[in-house]
C-alpha cells in the first residue's frame, strides 16, 4: 500500500464523497445510519469508506484538535504473556507524556480486527500500536489513512504501513536452527500453534527449517495445537511426538509455556535433557525462572518494543529514511537444555 504523502492528515466525508460521487450530506446520512438513502446509494457510500478506510469522527466538534489523549493498543490476546510485556513497555514509554494507552484484542481475527480499528479509529486517539504487519485490505486501509502515527510492533518482517519495531522472527528461528545443527542435534521436532493468524510463530519455523535444511537436516515431526500455550499442552504434545517419534533428539516449542511443559515431561520420564535430548522455547519468559532447568529460549526483546513503539507515537523518537523499521536483535539464551557446540 502507498504511504500518504502526508502521513498524518486523517480521511474526511469530503474524500468520500468525492469517491462515491454523492454529496457530503449523503455521506454523512449514510454513516450515520440516519435519512432516507436508496439502498444503491448507500452501499455505494459504505463501500467507498471501507476502500479509503475513513473512519467517522466521534468526537468532532467537541475538541478543538479532534484528539484525545489516548493511543490504541491492539493485541491478538492478554492471555500470552508476550502482548501483556510489551504493554508495559508502552506505558513506559509513554510516561509523563499525558497519553494513556487503550488496549483492543482481535483473537487473531482479521474480521475482529477490522472492528476493533474501526471503534478505536473513531474516537480519534493520538496514535496507534498494532501487534504484527499482516491486516486485511480494510484494516491497512483504516490504518494507512487514520491521521496519527501509526507503528506495528514485534515483527519487521514484512513493509510496515508507517513504522514498524521489533524483532525478525525468520532470522530468530534461523539462529535457532543453525545452533541446533552446531550443537550435533540430527532429528528435530517442532511444536506450535495452529493459530491461522500467528504469523510470528509461522515465520520462526520457516527461518528455523531453513537453517536446518542448509545443514542437511530435516524436520522428523511437526505437531501443531488448538487453543492457549499451557503447561499441560506441552506435556501432551511432548509425549505424544517422543511415542511416535522416539529417535527425536531435538524439541523446538514456538512459545516457552508449551516448552516448559515439555522440559517438566521429559525429567519426569527420567530423559537426558540436555544431552540426548535438546529443548528450546521462545520468548524467554521470566516467569519460568524456577523450572529445574533453565530452558533454552529466545529473549524477543518485546518489552522494549512496546517503549520504543510508544515513544515513536508520542515524538520522542523520530526514525529517519523512506525505510521506517527499526529492527532489533534476539539474544539465544541456551540455558541448561542444549549440549555444548560440537567442535567436531
Amino acid at each position: 500500500m502507498t504511504r500518504r504523502s502526508d502521513r498524518h492528515q486523517h480521511l474526511t466525508l469530503r474524500d468520500v464523497s468525492e469517491a462515491s460521487g454523492v454529496s457530503e450530506m449523503t455521506v454523512s446520512r449514510v454513516l450515520r445510519n440516519r435519512g432516507d438513502v436508496s439502498d444503491a446509494t448507500r452501499a455505494k457510500v459504505i463501500a467507498a469508506a471501507k476502500r479509503l478506510g475513513y473512519v467517522p469522527n466521534k468526537i468532532a466538534g467537541a475538541l478543538a484538535s479532534n484528539r484525545v489523549n489516548l493511543v490504541a493498543v491492539i493485541v491478538p490476546s492478554l492471555s500470552n504473556l508476550v502482548f501483556p510485556e510489551m504493554l508495559a513497555g508502552v506505558e513506559e514509554g509513554l510516561e509523563g507524556t499525558g497519553l494513556q494507552p487503550v488496549v483492543g484484542t482481535t483473537g487473531y481475527d482479521p474480521e475482529k480486527e477490522e472492528r476493533v480499528l474501526f471503534e478505536m479509529l473513531s474516537w480519534r486517539p493520538s496514535g496507534v500500536v498494532i501487534a504484527g504487519l499482516e491486516h486485511s485490505e480494510a484494516s491497512r486501509a483504516m490504518l494507512g489513512n487514520c491521521g496519527v502515527p501509526v507503528v506495528e510492533v514485534m515483527d519487521v518482517d514484512g513493509e510496515p504501513i508507517d513504522a514498524a519495531v521489533g524483532i525478525s522472527h525468520w532470522r530468530a528461528g534461523y539462529q535457532v536452527g543453525a545452533e541446533i545443527a552446531a550443537r550435533g542435534y540430527r532429528r528435530v521436532g517442532i511444536l506450535g500453534t495452529r493459530a491461522h493468524g500467528d504469523h510470528r510463530a509461522r515465520k520462526r519455523i520457516e527461518g528455523l527449517e531453513r537453517a536446518l535444511s542448509e545443514a542437511g537436516i530435516g524436520v522428523a515431526d511437526q505437531m501443531a495445537y488448538e487453543g492457549m500455550s499451557g503447561f499441560a499442552k506441552g506435556r501432551e504434545m511432548t509425549a505424544d511426538m517422543l511415542a511416535r517419534t522416539p529417535d527425536i533428539d531435538f524439541l523446538f516449542y514456538t512459545n516457552d509455556l508449551t516448552g516448559a511443559g515439555g522440559l517438566l515431561y521429559a525429567l519426569e520420564k527420567g530423559l537426558d535433557v540436555g544431552g540426548a535430548l535438546g529443548l528450546a522455547g521462545f520468548n524467554a519468559f521470566t516467569l519460568l525462572d524456577g523450572l529445574p532447568r533453565k530452558l533454552a529460549t529466545v529473549d524477543s526483546r518485546r518489552r522494549e518494543a512496546g517503549r520504543i513503539a510508544a515513544e515513536i507515537v508520542c515524538g520522542r523518537r523520530v526514525l529517519e529514511g523512506e525505510d521506517r523499521r527499526l529492527e532489533l536483535v534476539p539474544t539465544l539464551l541456551p540455558g541448561d537444555t542444549m549440549r555444548a557446540v560440537s567442535t567436531a
